[in-house]
């Protein structure tokens, strides 16, 4: 596929960021807020609550990654609004001031001194507003270059590292000499294979700090006593799946980043690119926590290949699901978007597998609702660094 004049039909927000979905999110801070935020959403149609269960009493830099997570799901560029909605009004305002920094329309609502119905009422208010300056929004033509792409893969088995991560690998390889922003993580199911990452870094300095953030991850391990990750890397499933150590399952993953792509920065949990090329952000390998941390950094279209079928949604990232398995593309069709089971067959070349991967993301960034989207998979999971206080 010929990318050379490659565009898409995306909503440029105030900020010069282009989304491709016009939401708008009622966004609780914290777990006592989740009842207004739901109850806004069902009273003006066509908004999006945000539920989770945590925000309150945590510390430190687990409350810094609370706020960076949340701002940075308000902020992104498929979201047109937010009413934000807390227990407080001050850590309200905090979030609320954190997404105004983008240019777009934001509102906050504290639940103490008023209660839930005075507040549901006022959040209903500007909501509704909200929703309907929003359906007046209208998606113009983009460069390929304003597109920022993720990906994380999920229920991994043999067919993964053989078929849809080399896809999406293929993908990346096309996409990076054009100027996209992509992003790939997954620190634990690195392991075995980090010096290949390693190795395909810009430079020295990008090398020591991705050394650093896994090296951290290892540190966690053995602070917790673990003597390896057995029961959890790889998941029952995985090796259900023919995938029998950690280091088996990090060389299907890596092959999400191409064989042309160096990587060019190194994230923390959902933080934002400062320019375009690979990154890699450290982040768990839970499908809904890495997918909603790529929400939180500004990503707009996810990739996420499977080999038996994580269901994995995002309310605010459309997640493009495609798989290699046979069998699960028959089992469980209605919720891949993308059939390479072609390439295990010879069916298909590596090429015609990633341009089939290209021209679904094209019609999801042009508005075609994924699978995922369409079977209202809204999985909203913000990433814990350790206890509350």
């Amino acid at each position: 596929m010929d990318l050379s004049k490659a565009g898409f039909w995306g909503y440029r927000r105030e900020n010069g960021r282009v989304g491709v979905r016009n939401h708008v999110a009622i966004l609780p801070v914290d777990d006592l807020s989740n009842a207004a935020a739901q109850a806004v959403e069902n009273n003006i149609k066509g908004t999006m609550a945000l539920p989770h269960p945590y925000g309150r009493l945590q510390f430190g830099a687990d409350l810094d990654l609370h706020f960076r997570s949340l701002i940075g799901a308000g902020s992104n560029p498929n979201v047109a609004a937010v009413v934000v909605i807390g227990i407080e009004d001050t850590w309200a305002k905090r979030v609320a001031d954190g997404i105004a920094a983008t240019g777009k329309p934001v509102s906050f609502f504290g639940i103490e001194l008023h209660g839930d119905h005075e507040t549901i009422k006022r959040a209903s208010k500007a909501a509704k507003e909200y929703m309907q300056w929003s359906s007046e929004l209208r998606r113009e033509e983009r460069p390929l270059k304003d597109l920022w792409v993720s990906t994380k893969c999920g229920e991994s088995d043999t067919t993964s590292g053989l078929g849809a991560n080399p896809t999406v690998g293929n993908v990346f390889d096309k996409l990076y000499p054009h100027g996209v922003t992509l992003v790939f993580g997954e620190t634990t199911e690195l392991t075995g294979g980090e010096h290949l990452v390693a190795a395909r870094c810009r430079n020295d300095e990008v090398r020591k700090k991705f050394q650093f953030v896994f090296d951290r991850y290892q540190q966690v391990i053995e602070r917790h006593k673990t003597s390896d990750l057995m029961d959890s890397q790889p998941t029952k499933g995985n090796i259900a799946g023919g995938l029998t150590t950690i280091e088996e399952k990090a060389l299907g993953n890596i092959q999400k980043i191409g064989r042309k792509c160096l990587v060019d920065g190194v994230l923390d949990k959902a933080e934002t690119p400062t320019g375009p090329g690979l990154w890699f952000m450290d982040s768990s390998s839970a499908a809904a926590e890495m997918v909603t941390l790529c929400a939180a950094s500004g990503f707009v279209v996810h990739l996420f290949p499977t080999g038996q079928c994580n269901v994995i949604g995002n309310p605010i990232l459309p997640v493009i699901k495609l798989s290699a398995n046979p069998r699960t593309v028959r089992t469980m069709a209605e919720h891949i978007d993308v059939d390479v089971s072609g390439l295990l067959r010879k069916e298909l070349t590596p090429d015609q597998a990633g341009d089939r991967l290209l021209e679904c993301m094209f019609r999801t960034a042009n508005g075609r609702l994924t699978a995922a989207e369409a079977l209202g998979h809204r999985e909203f999971v913000l990433t814990r660094l350790y206890e509350s206080a």
